[in-house]
């Protein structure tokens, strides 16, 4: 299979699928300043939180190359800019914090411009790569805890949004899990939650899926409960865009619903998530900061207005699901199935 690339470097440009267009069209865009790499994650032509902090760290390259001569303070006020692209997804702070730190470091050693430009290139380029190895460790860690579980048999999996290759660059989180167990003969079938109202399970994950040859069918986040009940379903995996101290996760909107659903019948719900997605900052998803998002994706539908002129729409772009409803998350350091404050940390520090 090959794979429809998210994010291209080439030629100091910065090249990114529309995800908003897929799986009608595969355009992609030229970024070529930081202003334009706000607007698309902002936007939505990029989105999934390991993809919007790569998006950002080239963002944060095109920026230093567009300038004659770097200074901290100036540094400051484009990562603080780009960071309001979208609050909730907590890579992107993170990644543009993490090349600010190397910035500052390449600064404080009098390093040359040009010098400082290629480093931060490199960088860029390196976490990338990095993510496909923590990735397939995450994957392998899921595989051997479903095996525990269920033997080797095939398995019926649901997933909500988009994790995969699209969300992340090389290999997805919790849709790579699935994709690795397609590797291993391992998927009966996959149950993809729609995701309204921008369809990142519909377009997007059906969308891998299918050119990975995966069995599948879409679902509605309505059906959930028929699913789950009628035992359709052995296991969940969905991602994270922010994991906080105690493990209560922000994710796309359904997911809280989602387990709350599973915990009733009693099908495991797990969370894959890299380390980067993790802050330790917040005690409780209660101090999670929920992005809300323009009511006209919810009042309309691929470009009509479905609702009537009069009405109006809530639409937060997530939710937050307790941790006391996930069975475990797992990182590139393990998984972590008796949730708690001291045991996330260990587990994040390595």
């Amino acid at each position: 299979m090959k794979k429809t690339a998210p994010l291209i470097w080439e030629n100091k440009i910065m090249k990114l699928i529309d995800q908003r267009k897929l799986p009608r069209e595969v355009i992609y865009h030229d970024i070529k300043t930081l202003e334009e790499t706000h607007a698309a994650i902002k936007d939505m032509i990029v989105r999934g939180a390991p993809l919007i902090g790569f998006t950002a760290l080239f963002g944060m390259v095109l920026w230093s190359r567009s300038q004659k001569t770097l200074n901290i303070s100036e540094v400051l006020k484009a990562a603080d800019y780009l960071k309001t692209a979208r609050p909730t997804a907590v890579n992107l702070a993170y990644e543009v914090d993490r090349v600010v730190s190397v910035i500052k470091e390449l600064i404080e050693l009098d390093m040359g411009k040009q010098e400082v430009d290629q480093k931060i290139e490199d960088f860029s380029l390196d976490q990338m790569k990095l993510l496909h190895e923590h990735n397939l460790s995450m994957a392998k860690t899921a595989a051997k805890e479903l095996e525990e579980k269920y033997g080797t048999r095939k398995l019926n999996i649901m997933t909500l949004c988009n994790t995969g290759y699209l969300a992340c660059g090389p290999m997805g989180t919790a849709l790579g899990v699935i994709e690795y167990l397609h590797s291993q003969n391992r998927i009966e079938h996959v149950y993809a939650s729609e995701t309204r109202p921008y369809l990142q399970g519909g377009r997007l994950t059906a969308y891998e899926l299918a050119t990975g040859e995966i069995p599948h069918s879409i679902t509605v986040e309505g059906a959930f409960s028929y699913l789950l009940k009628n035992k359709s379903v052995d296991a969940i995996f969905i991602g994270a865009d922010r994991i906080v101290e105690n493990g209560d996760t922000a994710n796309k909107v359904g997911s809280s619903s989602l387990s709350i659903v599973a915990k009733h019948y009693g099908i495991p719900f797990y969370v894959v998530a890299p380390t980067s997605t993790f802050d330790l900052s917040l005690k409780t998803g209660d101090e999670i900061e929920i992005e809300m998002r323009p009511e006209e994706e919810v009042l309309s539908a691929m470009g009509e207005r479905i609702a009537p002129e009069a009405s109006r729409a809530l639409n937060p772009s997530f939710d937050v699901t307790d941790h006391k409803l996930i069975t475990g998350i797992i990182c590139e350091n393990g998984m972590v199935k008796e949730i708690s404050p001291d045991n996330i940390t260990k587990i994040v520090k390595g």
